[in-house]
């Protein structure tokens, strides 16, 4: 009992810090769902979006708070794992590539499958890189 009073204690600003964040996070990517909707087969431009956005900011804030800054200790909670933890998905990004290899479009889904995977990947190295870049020159 003692010490689940000390965890919630020192992890419950923690715990709120995610949760306020992955509110932000994931209406943000809904709003970006709203402004083009999917259809049965389309291809899933907003969710190669904000999967690579976020990838990007991922990188530039790995970069600033463990090279640059010292920050508050819930920054990196409310930032990576709350706002870009609820603005990517990678779970929706599964759906959209087993619903198009499963409706007739298995060339889209494979394409799809592995250019965000190389697209995320060169965005959180790209963001990372030019924080990077841009920390050093001051």
């Amino acid at each position: 009992m003692l010490i689940d009073r000390v965890s919630l204690r020192s992890e419950g600003p923690v715990l709120a810090a995610v949760a306020l964040g992955g509110v932000i996070g994931a209406c943000a990517r809904y709003g970006v769902g709203l402004l083009r909707p999917l259809g049965p087969l389309a291809f899933p431009w907003s969710t190669l979006l904000v999967n690579v956005a976020g990838c990007a900011a991922m990188g530039v804030l790995m970069v600033l708070v463990t090279e640059v800054l010292t920050p508050h200790r819930l920054v990196r909670p409310f930032l990576g794992t709350g706002v870009l933890g609820g603005f990517t998905t990678f779970s929706t990004y599964a759906v959209d590539v087993h619903r198009l290899v499963t409706g007739g479009e298995p060339a889209r889904g494979l394409a799809y499958l592995g250019g965000t995977l190389v697209t995320a990947l060169a965005a959180v190295w790209a963001g990372s890189a030019v924080t990077r870049r841009l920390a050093v020159r001051r």
